[in-house]
């Protein structure tokens, strides 16, 4: 075979040099769309773009809606008063507006990451001054994710994402996917983040063993699904939805979807009235986890608050905050009112609290208020709580005060003589 016809052969498997003219969206009419009564029945219609399609179903909710303990509309009121505080904290919405909090979250193929895991829903919420937009993305078939996040990024115009593990899951799968078609879409906008699976954690992980957002809902947002299918099924519901084009199962793992961003927004509404100390149920644990959280981030005065309403209580939480009480008090150099708590710690406090309590009146009768005699007190009280909990030869935490209270005692016999 000559060169030519070689070449000749070839050409039809050559990549063009010329830049492709983007081709004419199609018409619903020249596209077949299988169950296209059925959708349209479901509130979905289909979103044409580069010669294929994807699905897109629209719902609105009054703001009076309940959904578990809140109603919609009290997130204006959540809003609101974390610009009033002005306090920085991971999930304040200070220089926010509710229309700029993206409700977010996905369906997926499978678990992992990386580019085999496959996005087939992308779900988001828009809360605005009379209603509630749930907007969803569907896609019908593996070859259409351009139309999918074409659709997807036209809608994205807000400031902050609000997920539940969407830091660690949901957004790094979207930026994965993104990139394999970037060249055909908007490019991903920036966002602020609030990730609620971490702030559900640090609030409630003392009464929850596990922290799916189902169970939250259940146990802590009193929201009640019906004939809901478990998010575990979803990937296999997907797949027989391929093979079959019938969307009735395929619907429900979309009303799961749904809900789930619902709660997303009862979720930030009620961990904002948690932090900003407007539940009227808060328990003294919750009360507790929200000093210790503001403690944490170094706002000592809105966790002097929450500590501080926990005195008059008669429970372990009540002795946990009498003693961060102090600790905050001690950062502040209020030495005396440190001095009063850690001594009621000491007394009465759960074993390890003692400890430490006893060791932290030590550190400021020696430093601070210049008394020896009760320094070594409290050291030798912290010893005999420490030798009660069993062999310490090896504890390093008891050997330091044993080195503790021996140069204590050089102090007291040098003050003598």
């Amino acid at each position: 075979m000559s060169l030519k016809n070689k070449l000749n052969r070839l050409k039809p498997h050559l990549k063009s040099t010329e830049k492709e003219k983007p081709s004419a969206a199609p018409t619903p009419a020249s596209t077949a769309i299988p169950y296209l009564e059925e959708w349209s029945n479901s509130h979905v219609t289909p979103y044409f773009f580069d010669n294929d399609y994807c699905l897109v179903r629209e719902v609105t909710y009054p703001l009076t809606f309940q959904h578990g303990k809140y109603s919609f509309q009290q997130l204006f009121t959540a809003v609101q008063l974390w610009n009033e505080m002005k306090v920085n904290h991971p999930l304040s919405a200070v220089g926010h507006t509710p229309e700029e909090l993206f409700f977010f979250d996905t369906e997926t193929t499978g678990l992992g990451g990386g580019a085999g895991n496959t996005i087939f829903l992308l779900g988001h919420a828009r809360v605005t001054n009379d209603h509630v937009t749930v907007k969803q993305h569907i896609l019908p078939h593996p070859g259409a994710e351009i139309p999918l996040y074409q659709s997807f990024l036209e809608s994205v115009d807000y400031k902050t994402l609000v997920t539940y593990n969407g830091r660690a899951f949901d957004w790094p799968q979207v930026k994965t996917r993104h990139t394999l078609i970037r060249e055909h879409v908007p490019k991903l906008p920036d966002f602020g983040h609030f990730d609620l699976f971490h702030a559900a954690r640090r609030m409630w992980k003392h009464k929850l063993e596990k922290l799916k957002l189902s169970i939250v809902e259940k146990e802590v947002l009193g929201v009640t699904r019906e004939d809901d299918i478990p998010g575990f099924l979803a990937p296999m519901i997907y797949f027989d939805f391929l093979e079959t084009k019938n969307p009735h199962g395929l619907l429900g793992v979309i009303k799961h979807n749904e809900v789930d961003i619902l709660s997303l927004i009862t979720l930030y509404i009620h961990l904002s009235f948690q932090l900003l100390r407007l539940d009227q149920q808060q328990t003294s644990t919750e009360t507790f986890e929200v000093g210790k959280w503001f403690a944490a981030l170094g706002h000592s005065s809105q966790a002097k608050e929450a500590f501080t309403d926990l005195l008059t209580e008669d429970n372990e939480d009540a002795l946990k905050a009498m003693h961060a009480l102090a600790f905050e008090y001690k950062r502040s150099k209020e030495w005396e009112q440190a001095v009063q708590l850690w001594e009621k710690v000491a007394e009465g406090g759960i074993p390890l609290l003692q400890i430490e309590a006893c060791v932290e009146l030590a550190k400021i009768f020696e430093h601070r208020l210049k008394s020896i005699d009760k320094a070594i007190y409290y050291t030798e009280k912290a010893k005999q709580a420490k030798k009660s909990g069993g062999n310490q030869s090896e504890d390093p935490f008891f050997l330091e005060i044993e080195k503790r209270l021996l140069r204590l005692m050089k102090k007291q016999k040098a003050k003598i003589s």
